[in-house]
């Protein structure tokens, strides 16, 4: 992970350009949320449908405030939440009223993550904001663990791979619902 990297591939994603990066389990694809065009051309590229919504991912939970809403929590709730960040820790958590349906999809929350996972970390600071991150595999196929298991039907219509590691989870990480409580993936 080298600082030109992340810069370069920082300038993709400002441009609408959808790449692959290593998360803290699997290898991920992303794009800048505030980007229709970026987005849509990513459900694409995954064959992945607008109405299941996508994960956001950030270096801290400033960049996910332009799309959550955390004062909708209560106070137990936030801390909760609060306490897993950063970390491996994806919460649904109330989407704000500027978050735009193309993230939502079809439900009234997002599912965000602060990460602690340093390439994640370096490439939301050098891109200044929260990233999509849904695995880089196409619907119903295995997300991969290694750059290497990336399918080159998916990579041929990328604009950049952020060069590093996974974090060395065997699996995406959890995601529970901040409101219930209740585990959606484990």
């Amino acid at each position: 992970m080298s600082p030109s990297n992340a810069d370069a591939i920082a300038a993709a994603i400002r441009t609408g350009g959808v790449i692959a990066y290593p998360t803290e389990g699997v290898w991920g694809l992303g794009c800048d949320p505030r980007n229709e065009q970026a987005v849509l051309r990513l459900l694409a590229i995954k064959q992945r449908p607008l109405d299941k919504g996508l994960i956001l991912i950030a270096a801290d939970e400033m960049q996910l405030s332009p799309f959550v809403s955390m004062a909708a929590l209560d106070a137990t709730q936030r801390a909760l939440v609060r306490a897993s960040w950063p970390g491996a820790a994806t919460w649904i958590v109330p989407a704000s009223p500027f978050a735009p349906r193309w993230i939502t999809g079809a439900h009234d929350g997002i599912a965000v993550r602060v990460s602690a996972h340093r390439p994640v970390m370096a490439l939301c600071n050098a891109f200044g904001g929260a990233l999509v991150s849904t695995s880089a595999n196409l619907a119903g196929d295995p997300a991969p663990l290694h750059r290497a298991e990336l399918d080159p039907r998916l990579v041929a219509q990328l604009n950049g791979i952020f060069d590093g590691e996974t974090g060395g989870l065997l699996q995406p990480t959890p995601i529970r619902d901040a409101r219930s409580g209740a585990v959606l993936r484990d």
